[in-house]
């Protein structure tokens, strides 16, 4: 074993430490008192041993990824690939959360009472319901929105909304758009890295950004469908600033990112990302009229409609705190955090980061492409950071940093043995579905 592979599992046991050290202080908490709000620390789960209709498709979905993933990622055309890419991702989601079966791990998901689902009524006048929505985010009011409609700005519940008016109503159909339109923030990833780094890096990420057991939240979670959002308007705009139909992509990833805004508030810390993919990019003044237009078009849309995006924001402040954001405790939780992050995004993504890290601190003598790969990994980790230390992400972040832990399995790129850390990753997936029953 030589010294990288050495320092690769270093960090992958320090990681796990993390994880092992978070469980035994949050389970000592909850004893003394509960205020964490979390059936097993760190994750917003129960431990639950199961298998499901789901079990012998994922087996086969991380079998057929391992064996074959990195030679079919390396041989097959590119658009062949991104088909390729979307069509296991996907896959891979579904038979995840059919371990838990049909009703309770996908039709069921998005109909609890803290979900989008429950208020579709609500929305028959959908310019009344924008114009008072600030009046029902906090507890107290008449009619308070659930836990995640007053904790998202209204795109994200005009989402299923709209799904529910051209006749796909219901959790089942709410949970497969989540899922196939998740899958594609895979896609998306991938495009980014080839359009800033290099096709060869884009490859060889593309079984990990497959086989990441973030998928674990992703189906069902809404935040999987937001993460996918966010990653088209960043590979949009890389396109953009790369001289691929430069102004109708910069218009589109200004469009996108507009969006993200009214879907979920932590989404603004995109503009980390869309700032250091215009630092990467030789195009960037031509394209910026056109990333500007695209960028007014759904905040004007809803600011006409009657919604006030700052007063709901500082609303979902107060609301947050009034709930288990107010009593879960910082101290525990800003460290925590990260133990999810790193059972989201899996002990490949940690060798994988540690390797990135090497290579920048040796900037001058790294490959430019693998440092151009280092600062997008850069700005992913920077937009994790900042939302952990601000204290609106006390527990559940493995759903809610769905959006910035998709971008981090694509230092896997950097790995040799990809087989082997392939195989970690199934692995970890498959036992958090089937030994404990995720909330999300």
């Amino acid at each position: 074993m030589n010294r990288d592979h050495r320092r690769d599992l270093y960090a992958v046991v320090a990681a796990a430490l993390l994880v092992v050290t978070a469980a035994v202080v949050g389970i000592a908490i909850k004893r003394a008192e509960d205020v964490l709000h979390v059936g097993w620390p760190p994750l917003y789960a129960n431990w639950l041993p199961h298998t499901g209709p789901g079990t012998p498709a994922a087996i086969t979905v991380a079998v057929i990824v391992v064996a074959y993933g990195p030679a079919l990622a390396a041989r097959l055309p590119w658009r062949p690939l991104l088909w390729a890419v979307w069509a296991t991702a996907t896959a891979w989601t579904f038979s995840l959360a059919l371990v838990d079966g049909w009703h309770r791990g996908i039709a069921r998901r998005l109909t609890t009472r803290y979900e989008y689902l429950q208020v579709i009524d609500r929305f028959d006048d959908i310019h009344a319901a924008l114009r008072s929505f600030t009046d029902h985010i906090l507890l107290g009011t008449a009619d308070h929105w659930p836990p995640h409609v007053a904790g998202h700005p209204p795109g994200a519940t005009l989402t299923f909304v709209l799904l529910d008016r051209i006749g796909l109503g219901g959790g089942g159909w709410a949970g497969v758009l989540v899922i196939t339109a998740g899958a594609t923030g895979a896609i998306a990833v991938l495009v980014t890295v080839r359009a800033l780094a290099s096709e060869a890096l884009a490859r060889r990420a593309a079984p990990f950004l497959v086989l990441a057991p973030a998928a674990v939240w992703a189906g069902t979670s809404a935040d999987g469908y937001f993460a996918a959002v966010a990653a088209w308007a960043v590979a949009f705009l890389a396109l953009a600033v790369t001289g691929h139909r430069p102004r109708a992509t910069a218009f589109a990833a200004g469009l996108l990112l507009g969006l993200t805004l009214y879907l979920s508030y932590g989404l603004t810390l995109f503009a980390v990302m869309a700032a250091t993919v215009l630092l990467l990019g030789s195009r960037r003044l031509p394209i910026l009229p056109y990333v500007l237009a695209g960028l007014t078009v759904v905040p004007l849309a809803f600011t006409m409609a009657g919604f006030n995006w700052w007063e709901a924001y500082h609303l979902l402040v107060e609301r947050y705190h009034q709930g288990a954001g107010g009593f879960r405790p910082y101290g525990y939780w800003v460290w925590a955090n990260l133990a999810c992050t790193v059972l989201v995004v899996g002990p490949a993504t940690v060798a994988g980061l540690r390797r990135t890290g090497a290579l920048l601190a040796r900037w001058h003598a790294s490959p430019g492409v693998e440092r151009r790969l280092g600062l997008l990994l850069c700005a992913a980790l920077l937009m994790l950071l900042a939302a952990d230390l601000s204290g609106m992400s006390k527990a559940e972040t493995e759903r809610i940093w769905l959006p910035f832990a998709l971008w981090l399995p694509a230092a896997c790129a950097v790995l040799d043995r990809p087989r082997a850390w392939l195989t970690a990753q199934a692995t970890l997936g498959l036992l958090l579905n089937h030994l404990l029953l995720t909330g999300w």
